[in-house]
């Protein structure tokens, strides 16, 4: 296996690779708040206050106070009953499964999942079975298959970040039996979807009685760290079943601290999300004009699949010219042989939005 080679963070916009100072359209921390002063000032106080590690359970001496002021504030924030953290946001379907495991006859996904999903299906103690991506139609045929009396569990992406497309969760919700659960990974919704960030149950504008969002606190938010969103109930449940609770040591405390203040920041700027789909917009917008088939996605990503190597190659040569770090990824379960995913910030500027466009442009074209 070839490792990925190191790549540092050294400005908002940019990172440093091979000694290069290089234009980054890579990454999910999609309004830089992982390098914003005050979240960056929360983690180093949290630091002086609370040290770096628990080293314990937090149902035995680890249960700094930070977490459940984090918790009050991701519930307000996404207005459920209950948040629950978790050491990180992979973690979050796993833990679920840990605590419902039993309560159902049958696991549908979406042939895309997200591989925590995947791994969270193990733990659910019923037979898994996929349907084809994005397919309300197919998942209904998988319902019909499982029988009338089956009690089943849809585990699927909110927002795939593959291409920034999402599930159709209002039609899967009226497919699903009353007795079903819908598991979403919000992971890329959370934060930046929906008319108050709150994710892709919002932007679908769906009750929340049968679904479970999980969320990682490491991209809109830029921190570390993952949370169940659900009712107390379940809470309860992941307290006294989930092993991934019961028996691990939690996100430290400092970052815990960053997150709390990334949520504030959130609250306080809408703006940050109008900033964002605007820049997205306008890229998808001159692509689109440029002859490129970019679909309209809710997502701030453009993805370039489906590349012959030669054209993989000659597009990298372009964007180390012009200074942008080629975003090229080779990801278990995506394309075999890897594509482009240029994922847009909130911070980008037009001149860095204008920059980008023109390498694709000349690369769409066979321009010099």
């Amino acid at each position: 296996m070839d490792e990925p080679e190191t790549l540092q963070q050294s400005e908002v916009n940019y990172v440093r690779w091979r000694g290069r100072r290089l234009l980054y359209f890579a990454g999910c921390d999609y309004f830089r708040l992982a390098q914003h002063p005050a979240v960056l000032k929360a983690a180093a106080d949290g630091l002086k206050k609370f040290g770096l590690n628990v080293a314990a359970s937090r149902l035995t001496t680890g249960n700094n106070p930070v977490y459940a002021d984090l918790e009050t504030a991701l519930a307000r924030f996404f207005k459920v009953e209950a948040a629950t953290l978790l050491a990180s946001g992979y973690q979050t379907s796993s833990a679920v499964a840990q605590a419902l495991a039993g309560d159902f006859t049958h696991a549908l996904a979406d042939a895309r999942a997200h591989p925590a999903l995947l791994d969270a299906a193990r733990h659910l103690g019923c037979p898994l079975q996929t349907f084809k991506h994005r397919e309300a139609e197919d998942f209904r045929r998988a319902v019909s298959a499982c029988g009338p009396a089956a009690k089943i569990i849809l585990l699927t992406d909110g927002m795939f970040s593959h291409d920034g497309s999402v599930a159709p969760l209002k039609a899967y919700l009226k497919i699903l039996p009353r007795t079903g659960l819908l598991l979403v990974d919000d992971a890329h919704g959370a934060g930046i979807l929906g008319s108050n960030d709150r994710g892709t149950p919002e932007l679908a504008g769906i009750p929340r009685q049968r679904v479970v969002q999980c969320i990682t606190l490491s991209k809109a938010l830029g921190a570390y760290g993952g949370a169940v969103l659900g009712t107390h109930q379940l809470r309860e449940k992941i307290f006294t079943r989930a092993r991934l609770f019961v028996g691990n040591t939690p996100l430290p405390p400092p970052l815990a601290a960053a997150a709390l203040q990334s949520v504030k920041i959130l609250t306080k700027q809408p703006g940050l999300r109008t900033r964002l789909h605007k820049n997205s917009a306008y890229l998808k917008s001159v692509l689109r004009q440029a002859g490129f088939e970019i679909s309209d996605t809710p997502g701030p990503i453009v993805p370039l699949h489906d590349l012959s190597a030669d054209e993989i190659a000659d597009l990298r040569k372009r964007l180390l010219k012009a200074g942008i770090y080629p975003s090229f990824l080779k990801y278990p379960g995506g394309a075999t042989n890897g594509y482009y995913r240029f994922v847009i910030s909130s911070a980008h500027t037009r001149d860095d939005l204008d920059l980008l466009a023109s390498v694709l442009t000349d690369f769409k074209t066979g321009a010099a």
